[in-house]
């Protein structure tokens, strides 16, 4: 009996870019990709966007499992790598925008280019956030296919998707919003063509707003050199401004794409993919690969590094239900060595002492060294920031300290109902740790 091979290793510049399923509709029963969700948060709110987490059996964008660290997303990668040898295109599309987390996206392709010198590298963004360095950067990386969302030509057109979009901590609403999107979208695939990357335009068309517009879009970015346009029919989501608004029909979607298909080349088999796709256009994520998404989730954020311990922020012992900046004492836990499926207090940490800014999440990160993660009711964007890039996990969640402890070790869902999302309190986005709550 032969043994099997492992593929041979190829150096970037023998990429096949044809075996891209998105791009090629030829190859899309035969090879695979996968979407590596590393990037959470988005500077702009689309009117058609819900991005909802834990939702497995929907598939739209902004839709994803779990969230990984780009350590994580590579130790993912790696395990699907041992179980297929379909996938040939590694993406990342969210579900937030990749260049709203441009640190943690870049990383990610460098940490995949790295490993994998033979893989396709494409990402999905509203190019909003995609400057010039980071084009230069991704060229440099061989990320060879972009895909640019641009639903408007029209400022006033793109006031009506957008409910606002975000530059250097400034919101722009209505026709301003619009203004902005095709500002910075229309640079974005200049810089795209100029370092030489292949341009697919996703339009999503929303009918009584774009239908009739799109057109003009594909007028546009085709004198610009966009090599493929994609035009997405609306997919009414509830909580959305446009969940009541009908369902492109066959013969909107036949007249928008004709239209189109004067001025560029469409693709006509989109799946609509999550941000953690994986495998064959519209194959469905097993129970297997989502039990290794969530396997990597609970790894420490930089894999590579020891860290058995969580801290939790607690008043009595056994519910998290306290907030970051209040918590003076954390208690830590790791498994009980006996029984892998009992946890155990290993002790306690005190917090660094109120005051100090920064430098007090600083010496938090470091009194919790040995934590892949801590357990809070809530956190401001600073505290939250500083544990994170020092590679520990802030979990904000309210309930049985033991739901997240399963989360975190045994990969267990955190149910919902215990979830949470600080957004900030009094008149800041920052904790100051003066011991009075986040704010």
């Amino acid at each position: 009996m032969e043994t099997a091979t492992a593929p041979q290793r190829l150096t970037p510049g023998e990429i096949n870019l044809e075996n891209h399923p998105c791009f090629n509709r030829d190859v899309c029963h035969k090879v695979g990709r996968i979407h590596l969700p590393v990037a959470p948060q988005c500077n702009i709110q689309c009117n058609y966007c819900n991005r909802k987490f834990d939702c497995v059996n929907e598939s739209r964008p902004g839709v994803t499992s779990t969230i990984l660290s780009p350590g994580q997303a590579l130790a993912y990668l790696d395990s699907i790598m041992d179980l297929r040898d379909d996938i040939t295109v590694v993406g990342i599309a969210g579900p937030g925008d990749p260049f709203a987390n441009p640190e943690a996206t870049m990383e990610t392709f460098r940490l995949v280019r790295a490993k994998y010198p033979e893989m396709i590298l494409c990402l999905s963004t509203n190019g909003l956030g995609l400057t010039e360095a980071y084009v230069q950067e991704l060229a440099e990386l061989q990320v060879s296919h972009v895909t640019l969302t641009i639903n408007a030509v029209d400022p006033a057109i793109g006031g009506q998707v957008y409910a606002w979009a975000r530059q250097n901590k400034r919101i722009f609403r209505h026709e301003q919003a619009g203004a902005l999107m095709i500002e910075h979208q229309m640079q974005a695939l200049r810089w795209i063509k100029q370092y030489g990357m292949i341009a697919k335009v996703n339009s999503i068309i929303v009918p009584g707003v774009n239908d009739t517009h799109i057109p003009e879009i594909a007028k546009e970015v085709a004198a610009m050199g966009a090599d493929l346009m994609n035009c997405i029919p609306l997919l009414p989501t509830a909580d959305t401004a446009f969940a009541d608004l009908p369902e492109p029909d066959a013969k909107m979607r036949f007249r928008v794409r004709t239209l189109c298909g004067e001025h560029v080349n469409q693709m006509t088999h989109c799946a609509r993919c999550r941000a953690d796709a994986i495998g064959r256009l519209s194959e469905p994520m097993t129970e297997e690969i989502q039990a290794l998404i969530q396997r990597s989730a609970r790894l420490p954020i930089n894999p590579q590094e020891s860290r058995p311990y969580v801290a939790v922020a607690t008043r009595e012992g056994m519910l998290v239900n306290r907030h970051l900046g209040e918590t003076m004492v954390f208690t830590v836990y790791g498994v009980d060595p006996e029984d892998e499926e009992e946890f155990t207090i290993v002790g306690t940490r005190k917090a660094p002492p109120t005051g100090g800014r920064d430098d007090r999440w600083k010496e938090l990160a470091e009194t919790l060294h040995d934590c892949r993660a801590v357990l809070v009711a809530a956190s401001g964007s600073t505290p939250k920031k500083v544990l994170t890039d020092a590679g520990i996990q802030v979990i904000e969640m309210e309930g049985l300290i033991e739901f997240g402890l399963r989360h975190l070790f045994h990969g267990e869902t955190l149910p919902p109902n215990l979830q949470r999302s600080f957004q900030g309190c009094g008149k800041g986005l920052t904790c100051g740790g003066d011991g009075m709550g986040c704010g």
